[in-house]
């Protein structure tokens, strides 16, 4: 099992879009998540910095294609397309990312 954690802004006129967007994912963006052996998927919100941070478990043995799977998949490209118009993506992230990856510096269990 692999953790991943990563950081977007998010545009302060779309907060509560955003959210009422996450209260009610599609089931089949739901169920694309965990066909992409992803789980325990959350995302938290801190005002007024207005960052979004995602953590999720990745339970797969190949992260680069089930991430290509879940790219592929028409159902989730419709709604990233109604999700990113909400995002700011952070200017320090890596070229070709959207949400940064952050390295995790501490875990206890």
């Amino acid at each position: 099992m692999q953790r991943i954690g990563m950081v977007i802004g998010v545009r302060p006129e779309k907060i509560a879009e955003y959210k009422r967007l996450h209260a009610a994912v599609w089931p089949e963006v739901l169920s694309m998540i965990s066909a992409c052996n992803i789980r325990n998927y959350s995302i938290f919100l801190k005002e007024p910095e207005n960052l979004l941070f995602s953590f999720f478990e990745y339970h797969g043995n190949d992260y680069a294609a089930d991430m290509a799977k879940m790219a592929a998949d028409p159902k989730t490209q419709e709604w990233w397309s109604v999700c990113m118009p909400c995002q700011a993506p952070l200017d320090t992230r890596k070229e070709g990312e959207w949400w940064a990856t952050m390295e995790e510096v501490f875990f206890h269990a």
